[in-house]
């Protein structure tokens, strides 16, 4: 399986980015990738209430124009994630939305853990627009093989990424804007650590660039293989990366290391009470 993963300088500019997703999703299938995945908030990305602002429903325009590329192009295609308007009003969802090749969508995820954090003297409050979810979400890409989803924050949460592989997942999807000061210092580990420990492939497509507010991300998308080595990174630049994910080769070092086999969910033990 042929893998891509697409790098964004998102802004308030709806029309410029999906121009700009449209062509680097073409290239990628041009370049033989069936599963393709975009970043975070690739369709808008601004200043939080900016963002916030510009949320939508799943049957709006922007989950219609992935479902409808993923359709043309006959590929798999995780349109990173969307703010999605809340009912009623209420705060909207960070959610990632997977559309198969038949244009259907096969699988919802709506971001668990909200970023709220300082960061190199900055404040992020995701919470202030954006309310979290309460599912984990595994789909189903073409061929049969299980994708886990997730976004961004969620990286720094290895208990999500264990459940999504006994659930099944072979390939994590990571679609992200990371900062750049954590870009610089903790995206590759944390990538290739939830890549080694649950053999999973991992395709983590970053926003690169400013954003609004004096937000930056810090680009240098990944695809990583179930032995925590990078298949591919990209430059510092809007651009679509690939990566062959052989599914044998995975296959064959879960076989020889069985992680998963080994757990023994008896005996952990959660802690009543966690430290501040």
């Amino acid at each position: 399986m042929r893998a891509a993963a697409i790098q964004m300088n998102s802004t308030d500019d709806a029309a410029r980015n999906r121009a700009t997703a449209d062509a680097l999703v073409r290239e990628a299938a041009a370049r033989g990738a069936r599963l393709v995945v975009l970043p975070e908030k690739w369709n808008r990305l601004a200043a939080p209430a900016e963002t916030a602002a510009g949320a939508e429903s799943l049957d709006g325009p922007t989950i219609t124009w992935a479902r409808g590329l993923a359709h043309e192009l006959r590929l798999d295609l995780v349109a990173g994630s969307i703010v999605e308007r809340g009912p009623g009003g209420e705060r909207g969802f960070n959610t990632s939305v997977h559309a198969g090749p038949d244009g259907e969508v096969r699988g919802v995820y709506r971001k668990v853990h909200l970023f709220d954090v300082e960061v190199a003297g900055t404040e992020y409050r995701e919470s202030a627009h954006e309310q979290p979810g309460e599912e984990i979400v595994t789909s189903e890409v073409s061929d049969g093989v299980r994708l886990g989803l997730s976004v961004c924050y969620d990286l720094r949460f290895p208990e999500l990424y264990r459940i999504l592989a006994v659930r099944g997942a072979r390939v994590l999807s990571v679609p992200a804007a990371f900062t750049l000061p954590t870009t610089r210092d903790h995206w590759e580990p944390l990538l290739r650590a939830r890549a080694i420990e649950n053999q999973c492939f991992v395709v983590a497509p970053n926003q690169i660039g400013p954003s609004g507010e004096g937000h930056e991300s810090g680009g240098r998308s990944l695809i990583v293989d179930p032995w925590g080595t990078v298949l591919a990174q990209a430059p510092d630049e809007e651009c679509a990366i690939v990566a062959d994910l052989d599914l044998e080769a995975q296959d064959a070092v879960r076989a020889r290391m069985p992680l998963l086999r080994s757990r023994r969910p008896g005996a952990y033990r959660w802690p009543t009470e966690v430290p501040v």
